[in-house]
């Protein structure tokens, strides 16, 4: 059991010694229940996340923020292959990939086919993963049109920061896309249709990581 302290003065008032906490740390004494409360109270986390065997964490860790993460991840979709923008070289062979930076938070995006195509899109913050999305997709047809579907990923928002719009068109082509959950546990799948025909359809899934 690892416990991460960072309020002395805190601990202190009540009565949480630091030969109590050294020992605990070095697993020879077993913290009490009112000590696991005292601490729950004070760091404002929940006793599971003090009693499981894992890294030490700082308070910040604990705080997952939705809606900072969602304008992320909109901002980096509208600055990568959807707009031509920061691909990179890749390590892998035939992978395509793209990538974009914005204070403590780093996006990538990765994929591999054409026609037939399967990817994944991760977000770090703070170098630790927070984020992904898996996504396979199929051209059905030779009507379907590469740009139109760019500029449908350029359609992403914070209401909807997954692929595209729910319903977009321009001139006989017709994307549209089904969404459950939000952006800590999803999935979906999108359609393009040309003249009433379907000519394309994908699958994406994803949430946080944790």
């Amino acid at each position: 059991l690892v416990l991460c302290f960072y309020l002395s003065e805190s601990l202190e008032s009540r009565d949480i010694t630091l030969n109590s906490d050294i020992g605990i740390q070095r697993g020879t004494i077993s913290p009490s229940l009112e000590y696991l409360i005292d601490l729950s109270n004070i760091f404002g986390i929940t006793i599971d996340s003090l009693i499981k065997d894992d890294d030490c964490k700082s308070i910040e860790d604990e705080k997952f923020n939705p809606n900072a993460l969602t304008t992320f991840i909109v901002k980096a979709k509208k600055s990568t292959y959807a707009n031509n923008q920061n691909k990179i070289n890749s390590l892998r062979e035939n992978a395509h990939d793209y990538t974009f930076q914005e204070n403590e938070y780093k996006y990538y995006d990765s994929f591999f086919g054409s026609s037939s195509f399967s990817g994944q899109e991760i977000v770090y913050k703070n170098n630790k993963v927070c984020w992904s999305m898996n996504y396979y997709g199929k051209v059905l047809q030779d009507y379907f049109n590469g740009d139109f579907l760019k500029e449908v990923l350029l359609q992403v928002s914070e209401e909807r920061p997954y692929r595209g719009a729910e319903i977009y068109s321009k001139g006989e082509f017709v994307y549209v896309s089904n969404v459950t959950g939000d952006i800590t546990f999803f999935k979906g799948n999108e359609t393009i249709y040309y003249r009433l025909q379907k000519i394309y359809e994908g699958w994406f899934h994803g949430g946080a990581i944790k």
